[in-house]
């Protein structure tokens, strides 16, 4: 077999192959059993019909076809292995010429990956958010605790914000009742937001068996985004009690004997919390600093197939599980479609930049990845899903994925070098150690690999 590469542009290229007849016969061998297995010819057992009666009974051609469908994948796999080039998606094939007992000649056209020249990236300099946790920040936290220690009794009163009042609820559409328009028994906080706009309106100033009528549009069910009329009917309203701040409530809500010890644990996470989200807004801007640097061609059909998956995931999965379509998201974002197709395409094109870049890192810093560094890796991605570990790392190894999973604790170390490499600075002019963050790093360039991932599944 003789190939040859043709670059027709910088993300794809033509391989030009030739076969001789002979590298053909092991595909030829196998044509005639299978089509030996298929077909019945009097005369003859199954399996154990000659060939030339093959070739007169169903002709010549339909063997080569066979043949010739069941060498190419090896034949382009080997021009690809003496090319050295990095093939994306599936080839274009087009047999140019095939001649009985002489020739298989043969292109095909395949988008590959782009050459890369990554620059030096220690001059990179981003600014980060200092890490500053405030009493009022504490106080807070603390008081979200509390609420969750709270405790409700009925009252004879009028309903006020923070009061839990038990309610029936009838929503009417054009003045017919909705099937499913109708819920009893239903407990709500006023002021929390989670149900009908314009209901803690209507509930306020209410006392138990009181009655209000308002309009609201739905959120979901048989006529959601519609405007209704809805009654609502108050049975009971209950006022929160919250527990004393004291030493005896930090014993009850936490491992702490006081309740100076519980507030010098949530100012700690905090804290730590906080160093965490400086962590990610480092890597996310040494990210940006570095694909400003880099020129990356961006294959054509690459893009194509990135930007329809975004757009299916979206519709399909992320929109179907809250009960929207994409013109009802769009309305609700406030965006025309050609805006969302602009996003789209924008986020799609950073994200194929981002693994090319951080893939050209990867063997540039001759990164390994661990089974260690793959099982924790494995160990976010299934808690991120949902999914216990064993389910997850199934899941993965039945379809294939173990390869995209390593790519991105790859990537994620990539960034990781990068970031440490960099200079990073709060908005008061202090330099931010990243060393300590190089795990959070490469969390966080995993996660952004893992949602820009669908890439490594075109490769050939």
């Amino acid at each position: 077999m003789k190939s040859a590469v043709e670059t027709l542009n910088p993300t794809r290229v033509r391989l030009t192959v030739e076969v001789p007849f002979e590298e053909l016969k092991d595909s030829l061998d196998a044509a005639y059993k299978k089509i030996n297995q298929q077909v019945t010819v009097k005369g003859f057992r199954k399996g154990k019909v000659p060939a030339r009666v093959i070739d007169q009974r169903f002709g010549r051609g339909a063997v080569l076809e066979e043949a010739v469908n069941d060498a190419l994948p090896k034949f382009y796999t080997e021009a690809v292995n003496e090319a050295e080039i990095n093939p994306l998606g599936q080839p274009e094939v087009d047999i140019t010429e095939l001649k009985d007992g002489e020739t298989l000649n043969f292109t095909a056209e395949v988008d590959v990956r782009p050459a890369i020249e990554i620059p030096d990236y220690s001059g990179i300099e981003v600014e980060v958010d200092e890490i500053e946790v405030s009493d009022e920040d504490v106080e807070k936290s603390v008081e979200q605790l509390r609420t969750r220690f709270a405790s409700t009794s009925p009252v004879e009163r009028a309903a006020t914000e923070g009061d839990v009042v038990t309610i029936d609820l009838e929503a009417k559409v054009d003045g017919e009742v909705l099937a499913d328009g109708v819920a009893e028994g239903v407990q709500y906080t006023i002021g929390s937001g989670e149900l009908l706009e314009g209901i803690d309106e209507a509930v306020t100033g209410l006392e138990a068996g009181g009655e209000a009528t308002f309009t609201s549009q739905l959120k979901g069910g048989s006529a959601e985004g519609k405007d209704a009329e809805v009654s609502v009917k108050v049975t009971q309203v209950a006022a929160r009690e919250l527990p004393e701040l004291d030493d005896e409530f930090a014993q009850m809500a936490s491992e702490f004997d006081t309740l100076d010890a519980l507030k010098a644990d949530s100012r700690k996470r905090l804290e730590n919390m906080k160093q965490y989200d400086q962590a990610t807004q480092a890597q996310e801007r040494v990210l940006e600093k570095l694909l400003e640097l880099v020129e990356v061609p961006i294959p054509e059909k690459l893009l194509e197939d990135e930007i329809n998956t975004r757009k299916h995931n979206l519709e399909h999965h992320q929109l179907g599980q809250m009960g929207l379509d994409l013109a009802k998201y769009l309305e609700i974002q406030g965006k025309t479609e050609e805006e969302f197709v602009a996003e789209t395409k924008e986020q799609a094109v950073k994200g194929i930049k981002t693994q090319f870049v951080l893939d050209e890192l990867v063997n540039k810093e001759k990164l390994n990845v661990s089974q260690e560094e793959l099982t924790e890796h494995l160990m976010r991605r299934a808690a991120s899903s949902g999914m216990s570990p064993d389910q997850f790392a199934q899941a993965v190894v039945e379809g294939g994925q173990v390869p995209m999973l390593v790519g991105e604790v790859a990537r994620g170390k990539a960034l990781a070098v990068v970031v440490e490499a960099s200079t990073v600075k709060d908005t008061k002019g202090e330099i931010v150690d990243m060393s300590d963050d190089e795990d959070e790093a490469e969390e966080s360039a995993e996660g952004s690999a893992a949602a820009t991932g669908d890439e490594d599944k075109t490769e050939a």
